[in-house]
């Protein structure tokens, strides 16, 4: 449904898409009847109640979350973002795509979409959910640069990344596990499993660059998608 204009710029027909969810300030220029509404990814305010630390986890996740503006109508969009290079990935039913909110510009509104804790998602282990899973990301993210939260889409339909530098696409389900630096990674497509992991102990990571202190282990069967530098977008 996205089509690829350039390296760095999709397009996109809003009507046959069946809407177009978006970063806020990706929209570059459209033709037709389209309009535009402020559009929130549930998840976004999940934790946003309870007590103190249920309310600072919630501000974490909001504050991870780009904002996003829902297209709708009969037109079509041009998208693009700060001038970093754009890759489409198409979902098939049952597949799944979860990516760093920093790293998505555009999906199609009817995929199912959530916010989740990165810590270990896809049913790595040792990741644990709830407060805990979300504070214990919070360490780690300020560890890696990597965000505490996720954005995952699911169902039939597209999204389109963004990275810095250009993408490698990296195949998963070989006999050992794809070991990625959490600064370049963008995101991971099929039934993969993330878990962050590290040889050192929390004090001596302290101060180290990510990918000395912190590796994100990948196993399962799907793809892993990666950006040829580890700038923070």
């Amino acid at each position: 449904m996205f089509e690829k204009v350039n390296g760095k710029v999709v397009k996109v027909n809003v009507g046959m898409a069946g809407g177009v969810a978006a970063r806020t300030g990706a929209m570059l220029f459209y033709t037709g009847d389209v309009s535009f509404a402020p559009h929130q990814i549930p998840g976004g305010q999940a934790m946003g109640g309870g007590g103190g630390l249920m309310r600072m986890a919630g501000r974490m996740m909001a504050g991870e979350h780009e904002r996003t503006m829902l297209a709708q109508g009969t037109g079509e969009v041009h998208y693009g973002f700060a001038g970093l290079e754009v890759h489409v990935v198409h979902l098939q039913s049952g597949a799944m795509l979860r990516v760093e909110a920093s790293r998505l510009l555009a999906n199609t509104a009817g995929l199912q979409s959530s916010i989740v804790s990165v810590v270990s998602s896809g049913g790595g282990g040792g990741g644990g959910g709830g407060l805990m899973g979300a504070l214990r990301g919070a360490a780690t993210g300020a560890l890696t640069g990597q965000g505490m939260f996720t954005t995952q889409l699911s169902g039939q339909g597209s999204a389109v990344l963004l990275a810095h530098g250009g993408f490698l696409e990296l195949q998963v389900g070989g006999p050992n596990p794809i070991v990625v630096d959490p600064q370049a990674f963008v995101a991971a497509y099929g039934n993969v499993q993330t878990e962050l992991k590290t040889a050192l102990s929390w004090r001596d990571a302290v101060g180290r660059g990510a990918g000395e202190a912190m590796q994100l282990h990948c196993v399962g069967q799907g793809v892993v998608y990666v950006q040829a530098s580890e700038e923070k977008l």
